[in-house]
């Protein structure tokens, strides 16, 4: 299914979790039943200004009141760089928004979202240091320290543990 709508470029969000970018649609295209069909799909994104820029999408609502219809699409976590900001540049204007079904299917989708946004694993210590899970990684490297360094972490440990630095001339 393929939808060519007139719609305006709300805003484009993004924060460590997600990417959204949201749509105003306003007119006859707010009554277009294949925006409806599409809901809760996978779809890909283009305007028509835009050569050869495609977003890849969950379609996650569609909401409608008394003067527009509001369109949320969540971003896939992997799209380039370079053609969110293309879309970025669009934003708070008038487009011509064609919305696509795509061959991903959502289970695909929000596995890839997982994968995008998976970060190392570790455990934070009671004295603040924190253990990095380093089998996954084989490219992560470590550094030794010398003993200087050694002695101020050994320092800073027992401080954030509650003892006291002999060395540590404050009143607290």
């Amino acid at each position: 299914m393929n939808v060519t709508i007139k719609a305006h470029f709300n805003k484009q969000t993004k924060d460590s979790k997600k990417e959204l970018v949201q749509f105003y649609v306003k007119g006859d295209d707010e009554r277009r039943p294949e925006l409806n069909q599409m809901t809760r799909e996978v779809v890909e994104l283009t305007i028509s200004s835009l050569e050869g820029v495609k977003l890849t999408a969950e379609f996650k609502k569609s909401a409608k009141d008394s003067k527009k219809t509001v369109l949320e699409f969540e971003v896939k976590g992997d799209s380039s760089a370079s053609q969110t900001f293309e879309f970025y540049k669009l934003a708070g204007s008038d487009v011509d928004l064609t919305i696509m079904e795509s061959q991903m299917d959502i289970e695909d989708f929000h596995e890839q979202q997982k994968e995008y946004r998976e970060g190392k694993r570790g455990t934070i210590n009671q004295d603040g240091t924190v253990d990095v899970d380093q089998s996954d990684d084989p490219n992560q490297a470590s550094i030794p320290l010398d003993d200087d360094e050694e002695t101020a972490v050994a320092a800073i440990a027992a401080s954030a543990a509650g003892g006291d630095n002999p060395d540590d001339d404050l009143p607290f």
